[in-house]
């Protein structure tokens, strides 16, 4: 469900069918998303976009060949798109007119939720990110402590952790993937000690959580995303070993305090393996004491982060 206001939605766009004609509802959400489009459309000036208006403009905001041109689509397609005609549409051509179209956070959403499609994207605010959840991160300091999906997208974390493993306020958020900085950040791989084994046990963990979303625009995404970069999850993505979520020790060399050893601990924040909450406890005093040092330094550069 989209949470706050979007700008467009007037009701429900019923097609006519005829008399007697059932409306199914993917042909409900076809005209309903041609409307929106052209409402957006229509309340974007040129300027906003770069254009100049010219003297002859006499659509109201950008024409359909101006915005299929910046959205690098076809503008046959883009017609048929705002006729409701019964075609595909991919999460690349939404992204871009998303971007061409300036959705805010609550109309991007709208706009996937229209054409039943999974934002790949993750979105700078998650809904699953509540103040409370940001006050219990803060509150679990000087432990390190985040929030994950179970695509090991980063979603919020607090000062401790955004300087375990690397320094990840210098990442940008749609890089923010544990999987994906394990196999391509060179910061992040060598503050783990078991680099190795932590590859092959995180990837078979991907591939166990991977099966109930064999179809999910966004999973495989990134899975096409870190085959093309990763010779290593290649090679361990081949071996189809799969694992579920386990408690464990982990050994850490951090750069600004040195060795940790950690107990990781999955917190889940409802009833399925959807968000949850990974925390760090240390297990020894030496490494207590280091985290309280990580801790002071976090706490004077920043601020938890969502």
């Amino acid at each position: 469900m989209v949470t706050g206001v979007t700008r467009g939605v007037t009701g429900v766009g019923v097609a006519d069918t005829g008399a007697g004609g059932a409306v199914g509802e993917s042909e409900i959400r076809r005209h309903e998303l041609a409307a929106f489009l052209r409402h957006r459309r229509e309340h974007i000036t040129p300027e906003q976009v770069g254009l100049p208006r010219g003297r002859r403009r006499r659509t109201p905001g950008l024409r359909r060949e101006e915005v299929a041109q910046l959205s690098s689509v076809g503008v046959t397609w883009y017609t048929w798109l705002e006729q409701a005609r019964d075609i595909q549409v991919s999460v690349q051509v939404l992204d871009a007119l998303a971007r061409t179209l300036m959705l805010d956070s609550n109309e991007r959403a709208h706009l996937f939720q229209l054409a039943a499609a999974v934002d790949p994207t993750p979105a700078s605010r998650c809904p699953t990110i509540t103040p409370a959840l940001l006050q219990t991160l803060e509150q679990l300091e000087p432990l390190p402590a985040c929030i994950q999906n179970s695509r090991y997208d980063v979603l919020a974390y607090n000062r401790t952790y955004g300087l375990l493993l690397c320094d990840l306020d210098e990442v940008p958020p749609e890089d923010r993937n544990c999987m994906l900085l394990i196999t391509t950040n060179e910061q992040w791989r060598s503050s783990i000690v078991l680099l190795d084994e932590t590859v092959r046990l995180m990837a078979a963990k991907f591939r166990g959580s991977m099966a109930g979303h064999l179809a999910d625009p966004a999973w495989k995404m990134l899975l096409k995303r870190l085959c093309a970069e990763s010779e290593e999850f290649r090679e361990v993505w081949e071996r189809h070993e799969v694992v579920g979520a386990r408690s464990k020790t982990k050994l850490f060399d951090n750069r600004y305090v040195g060795r940790l050893t950690l107990v990781h601990t999955d917190l889940w924040l409802g009833p399925g393996e959807g968000p949850r909450m990974v925390t760090y406890a240390p297990a020894d005093e030496e490494s207590r004491g280091r985290l309280e040092e990580l801790h002071a330094l976090a706490a004077s550069r920043r601020s938890p982060r969502p």
